[in-house]
């Protein structure tokens, strides 16, 4: 009998063993699904993101800010009435002198990407100015306890491959856009409604403003997020698009 027990525990210690590896290289691959999803660039092939998975009904709200504090909070309200999150991003300059709304932000629920710190160009700044430029942003949003951001957005959407390169290399993952709401111009709502829902498709991404230029956004978007919402379109952070496959890039040969 002592030996039929032996032989049955070595066989469960044994089942035990490869169960074990099994789902050791399950979690790898699962991880490794993950991560490769995530990731739309490289240094070896640096490039911006301009749209999610044209598959998937997914699209992304996002805003610049760059100046003024009287348009942010009816924005951030009416995104709360239609239960929508959003991607901010912000100029290193303005969050420095309101720290309280770059909280404000967060504290509603939406992701914060980078605006750079000063808002000129990247293809009137040499490259050395470029990574100057990143670099003041990075610092100031780390001493405002954002110290993992790695979304950014360049001034005016402005880049070549240089600046490509040069953010990529410092860990940032550049966003672009494919439907530009021209909001800031103030054409008004009408406009800008039929702007954003003629032009939107699966998986893009929204440019919008929410600086004080902004005058008519808010009430643009108490008509475009239900119109869109009827569509069967869903909203999502920047970053929930990343994890999504298929992404379209945008990169300078």
């Amino acid at each position: 009998m002592s030996f039929f027990i032996t032989i049955k525990l070595k066989q469960l210690k044994k089942l035990g063993y490869l169960l074990g590896f099994g789902i050791m290289v399950v979690t790898l691959i699962v991880i490794s699904n993950n991560l490769d999803s995530a990731v739309f660039s490289s240094t070896e092939k640096p490039s911006a993101l301009m749209k999610g998975d044209e598959n998937n009904r997914a699209i992304s709200l996002t805003f610049n800010l760059t100046w003024g504090d009287q348009m942010l909070e009816p924005i951030l309200d009416q995104l709360e009435t239609e239960s929508v999150s959003a991607t901010f991003f912000l100029l290193g300059e303005w969050a420095e002198h309101h720290p309280h709304l770059v909280d404000l932000i967060v504290d509603r629920g939406h992701e914060i990407g980078m605006l750079g710190y000063r808002y000129k160009s990247y293809l009137k700044q040499t490259i050395n100015d470029v990574q100057n430029d990143l670099y003041r942003a990075k610092d100031t949003f780390t001493k405002l306890g954002y110290p993992d951001l790695t979304l950014i957005r360049t001034p005016s959407g402005h880049f070549d491959q240089d600046i490509l390169s040069t953010a990529v290399n410092q860990g940032y993952q550049v966003i672009d856009w494919r439907v530009d709401a021209d909001d800031w111009k103030t054409p008004g709502v009408n406009q800008i409604v039929e702007q954003v829902i003629t032009n939107t498709s699966n998986g893009d991404i929204i440019l919008m403003h929410a600086s004080d230029s902004a005058t008519q956004t808010k009430e643009a978007l108490e008509t475009i997020i239900p119109h869109l919402k009827e569509k069967g379109y869903s909203f999502v952070t920047i970053s929930e698009l990343i994890s999504q496959a298929q992404i379209d890039t945008n990169s300078i040969e």
